[in-house]
């Protein structure tokens, strides 16, 4: 389904359920499991009016996505609404535990449809501009900035990380990394709602031992730039590693911060990598959690020196694992 069927479909729904909380919000309370009060009958008819202005809204023009964000926003309120309800004591838990479920799935539906919306959008704007201007758009972009502490010198930490293919041995998101010459590499990982996302990536610094920078060439999925560093720690305790990157994220800025709610905030998988790599490089291997899916099983670091001019092939596909960053901290 395109996303302008996609946005239709959610269009009509927003509309008949808002129906449906505006003439029967009794009914609605008890089908979701709170209580069938004043207080959330009146709650109910608010949120079905949201909802039927989001509708017709998201049906009166071709290309909706600010309403259909704006739907993302009600999800959000709506969630919240059957969390608070889910602590009170005369709830029907299970129907308000299957009443999140169903929201949080079209919740997905509506975070798909606007990114695409989005990234069409700005696809055209970013056209029309740079037909009038001769150049192209500044795009808003997300920065992180992390660093952690590796009892390893800076030359092992350089090595194996200047290998590329390593990579998607302690960062989760990242499937496989290919090289294609000494200054270039293609890259695959993984993205939100089953997706993936692929990119060209050139080196554009490289000092052994003391840091490497890069950025995605023309027609990444998802345009990157950044840097990581190998500084001495204090104390003699090993090296410190810092990684600065950019990116562009599906959905903009908007799309970000939803990322946040989801628990894919790009801060928080970013230093999850550098952990990752930190018990790579200390112990040999990644410690395996119920949250957190790392891959690399039970891989050696590497000693001594290796011969990174020399280009290698991608050791294949990581285990599957939460979408990130996308591309937090890659070349």
């Amino acid at each position: 389904m395109d996303e302008e069927r996609l946005a239709n479909a959610l269009g009509w729904f927003s509309i008949g359920l808002g129906l449906a909380e505006v003439a029967a919000p009794g009914s609605v309370a008890r089908l979701v499991g709170v209580r069938d009060d004043d207080r959330n009958r009146w709650t109910l008819r608010a949120m079905g009016v949201r909802e039927v202005v989001s509708g017709v809204g998201i049906l009166a023009q071709p290309r909706p996505a600010g309403w259909v964000w704006g739907r993302v926003g009600g999800d959000m309120l709506d969630l919240a609404y059957l969390g608070t309800a889910l602590s009170s004591n005369r709830a029907r838990r299970g129907r308000v535990t299957a009443a999140m479920a169903a929201v949080a799935g079209v919740t997905a539906l509506d975070v798909l449809c606007a990114q695409r919306l989005s990234a069409d959008s700005r696809a055209r704007t970013g056209r029309s501009r740079a037909a009038l201007s001769g150049r192209p758009p500044r795009e808003r972009a997300v920065h992180v900035r992390k660093a952690i502490t590796i009892g390893r010198p800076a030359e092992d930490l350089y090595q194996f990380w200047r290998d590329f293919p390593n990579l998607p041995r302690f960062m989760r998101h990242l499937e496989s990394v290919q090289v294609i010459d000494e200054g270039r590499s293609h890259w695959k990982a993984k993205a939100p709602l089953g997706r993936t996302a692929e990119w060209d990536a050139e080196v554009t610094e490289d000092r052994p031992n003391e840091r490497l920078a890069w950025r995605s060439l023309e027609g990444a999925d998802v345009p990157n730039h950044g840097s990581v560093s190998f500084e001495p720690a204090p104390g003699g305790r090993g090296t410190t590693v810092r990684v600065d990157l950019r990116y562009e994220p599906p959905g903009g800025v908007i799309g970000a911060t939803l990322a946040k709610l989801f628990g894919q905030e790009p801060g928080q998988q970013v230093q999850e990598d550098l952990r990752a790599f930190k018990q790579l490089m200390e112990t040999g291997e990644v410690v395996q959690s119920e949250a957190s899916v790392k891959g690399g099983g039970s891989a050696q670091p590497p000693t001594g020196n290796t011969d990174r001019a020399k280009p290698r092939q991608a050791a294949g596909p990581a285990p599957a694992g939460a979408s990130d960053v996308l591309q937090g901290a890659t070349p």
